[in-house]
C-alpha cells in the first residue's frame, strides 16, 4: 500500500523541541508502533505523517513522493483515535458509510463496502443501532470499520484502546492485528502501553523527550535494550537496575556480588537483570536481602527483596511464599545480565 520515509524530522514550538532528528523508513504493509511516555513526541510524529502538523525541518515521503505540502485530506490516510468520534444521531451503518459519502463513492458501491467493513470487525448484527446502544468495545470496532471502509494507503492509530478495560483491550489487540494482516495496509500505531507494542508491532520505535531511543522488533527491544530507559520501559515488572562498581569482571554493590562478567570496563556501572532471569536459591547466589513484598497472582509469584538501598524484583514459582522480613538469596542467569554506563545509561557491549 505505502512506504513511509521520515528524514531528519524536527518539530519545534518556540524554544521547545517536540521532536528531534527522527529518521525512520516504514516498509510497505509494516505494522510499526511508536511507544513512549506522555510528551515523548510519538503523537506529534504521527500527526506530522497525517498532515495535521507541519514539520519544522525534514521531509516526509510516501512511496517516494514528498508530502510536506500535501493537505491532510489528500494524503489517503485513515485515523482511529482514542475517542470513538462517532456521530451519535446516526446508525452504525451510516457512521461507517459517512467517509464514502464524503468522497463521492457511487451509491451502488457503498452498501457492499460498508457490509464488508462491518463483517471484518464483527458488527454485522449491529448496523441498525446507534452508538449509544453499543458497548465501548463495539463502538471502537465501529470507528475501526469507518477507517477500513475507505481502503486507505495508511492506517494511523492514536491510542485507540486506552478507553477500554483490560479484557476488551486484549480482544481488540487480536482483532486489529488480524485485520491489518488481512488488509495488508501500512499501519502506524501510537501507545504508551508496552503490552500493546510488544503484541502488535513488527517493529517498535521507542521515544523519549522527542528523540528515538531504539528501533527494533519486539524481540530485539526486549533482549537487546540500547540503554537503561529502554530496559526499564519494556518488561513487567521492569528490569532491575542496580548501581555498583565493576572491577576485573566482578560487579559489587551492597548485598550483591557477581563474578565472571565479560568486558574490560572498570568503574561505576549499572547492572541490569530482568525479574524472570532471577531464581530464588542459596546455591551460587548473587545477592541476599530481606523479603519486602510477596504478590501471588495465580500463575506466578512476584517477590520484592530489600537489598541495601535497592528493591529487587523476582518472578518466583507460583507456589512460593515467604514472611515479610525473612532473609532470602537469589541467583541471576549469568547469560542474561546487562551492563550500562551509570552516567549516560548507554549499554556497555
Amino acid at each position: 500500500m505505502a512506504r513511509i520515509e521520515l528524514s531528519n524530522i524536527q518539530k519545534k514550538w518556540g524554544a521547545f523541541w517536540g521532536v528531534r532528528d527522527v529518521n525512520i523508513d516504514i516498509a510497505d504493509e509494516e505494522f510499526i508502533v511508536f511507544l513512549g511516555p506522555s510528551g515523548c513526541g510519538k503523537t506529534t510524529t504521527m500527526r506530522m505523517i497525517a498532515g495535521l502538523e507541519n514539520p519544522s525541518e525534514g521531509e516526509i515521503r510516501m512511496d517516494g513522493e514528498v508530502m510536506n505540502d500535501i493537505d491532510a485530506r489528500d494524503r489517503d490516510v485513515a485515523m482511529v483515535f482514542q475517542g470513538y468520534a462517532l456521530y451519535p444521531n446516526m446508525s452504525i451503518y451510516e457512521n461507517i458509510r459517512f467517509p464514502l459519502r464524503m468522497r463521492g463513492v457511487p451509491k451502488a458501491e457503498q452498501d457492499a463496502a460498508v457490509r464488508r467493513a462491518a463483517e471484518l470487525v464483527e458488527l454485522t448484527d449491529y448496523l441498525d443501532r446507534k452508538p449509544g446502544a453499543l458497548s465501548g468495545g463495539q463502538r471502537q470496532r465501529a470507528a475501526l470499520a469507518r477507517a477500513i471502509v475507505r481502503q486507505p494507503q495508511v492506517f494511523l492509530m492514536d491510542e485507540p484502546l486506552s478507553n477500554l478495560d483490560a479484557k476488551l483491550r486484549q480482544a481488540m489487540r487480536v482483532q486489529i492485528k488480524h485485520i491489518q494482516r488481512e488488509l495488508k495496509i501500512t499501519t502506524v500505531y501510537v501507545t504508551h502501553d508496552q503490552i500493546e507494542a510488544m503484541t502488535l508491532a513488527d517493529r517498535i520505535v521507542i521515544m523519549q523527550s522527542g528523540a528515538i531511543q531504539q528501533i527494533g522488533t519486539p524481540d530485539e527491544i526486549y533482549n537487546d535494550p540500547a540503554n537503561t530507559f529502554v530496559a526499564s520501559f519494556i518488561g513487567a515488572p521492569p528490569m532491575n537496575l542496580i548501581e555498583g562498581r565493576l572491577s576485573g569482571g566482578t560487579f559489587e554493590a551492597p548485598g550483591i556480588r557477581v563474578e565472571g562478567l565479560p568486558g574490560a570496563h572498570d568503574g561505576q556501572v549499572t547492572l541490569g537483570v530482568r525479574p524472570e532471569d532471577c531464581r530464588v536459591t542459596a546455591e551460587g547466589a548473587h545477592l541476599g536481602g530481606d523479603v519486602y513484598g510477596v504478590e501471588p497472582t495465580g500463575d506466578v509469584t512476584y517477590l520484592t527483596l530489600k537489598v541495601g538501598e535497592s528493591l529487587v524484583e523476582v518472578k518466583a514459582d507460583r507456589a512460593y511464599r515467604a514472611a515479610l522480613g525473612q532473609g532470602e538469596s537469589v541467583r541471576f542467569d549469568p547469560d542474561r545480565i546487562y551492563l550500562f554506563e551509570t552516567g549516560s545509561g548507554q549499554r556497555l557491549r
